[in-house]
């Protein structure tokens, strides 16, 4: 019965959460991930603080972009779902950048060479011909990007064994390829694996609900007999323990064709 009540309440409490924006705060003492080494927020902000006009990409909620301590003088920021348009939008405005709502799978809504700075921190995905055609010539592009089989122990627990075509399906070498036959030239290219750490129901249920592309279609009424099943291994063995993918790449685009 302790259980089962212990089961219900920590469900309830990962389903309540609000799942808008990158804020990982609700995590603390729940769960826990390792950081890359590379430090993305400080290192954008340097790009940002010796840019003359930037777009950051997929923003999210914005909390990254925000953290910059200086943005230049013309700032915009996309984003394709709309709960985190307006918490974007009321997170940056302050801060003097447009945020626009633009679907992930649209042309971006802006002129060629409009850029010399283009970010995007975990973007879903890439398109590597749209960022060439608006940065400007020796404009950067700057992006922490999710790499292969990342968090798969959790994902594989829900869905089984997956294709290795699957498993390598966001892999570094694709992406420098994509970026070089867009004419963009690869200046620099790391990844990472990092230890991650779910220590109750609840915090899976919420990683799940906030992160929707690792079990598409989840739901608790649908998993509720393997929900059940984790948390008793949690509570015999200690924290789930996964692993995250993690590959920074920075491209420029060549001042001469």
């Amino acid at each position: 019965m302790t259980t089962t009540r212990t089961f219900e309440a920590l469900v309830d409490e990962g389903v309540a959460v609000p799942v808008e924006g990158w804020d990982f705060s609700w995590f603390e003492g729940r769960a826990t991930e390792e950081r890359p080494s590379w430090g993305y927020a400080r290192a954008m902000g340097e790009r940002l603080a010796c840019a003359s006009a930037a777009l950051d990409i997929q923003t999210g909620g914005g909390e990254v972009l925000a953290s910059a301590l200086s943005l230049p003088p013309l700032v915009v920021a996309t984003e394709g779902w709309p709960p985190n348009v307006a918490k974007a939008t009321a997170l940056l405005h302050p801060r003097g950048a447009v945020v626009v709502a633009s679907p992930e799978d649209a042309p971006l809504p802006f002129a060629d060479g409009a850029f010399d700075l283009v970010t995007s921190r975990h973007p879903v995905t890439t398109h590597w011909s749209e960022i060439a055609r608006v940065l400007r010539p020796g404009g950067t592009y700057f992006s922490q990007q999710v790499g292969p089989a990342s968090v798969f122990e959790l994902v594989e627990y829900f869905l089984g064994p997956l294709s290795q075509d699957v498993r390598n399906g966001r892999h570094p070498d694709r992406a420098r390829a994509a970026a070089e036959a867009a004419g963009l030239d690869v200046v620099d290219l790391r990844a990472e694996r990092l230890r991650i750490e779910f220590h109750d129901i609840g915090a899976v249920v919420h990683f799940l609900r906030k992160v929707v592309w690792m079990v598409p279609g989840f739901t608790v009424d649908r998993y509720r007999t393997e929900l059940r099943a984790l948390l008793e291994r949690i509570e015999a063995k200690g924290p789930f323990v996964a692993h995250s993918a993690r590959f920074l790449i920075e491209a420029r685009k060549p001042r001469h064709p």
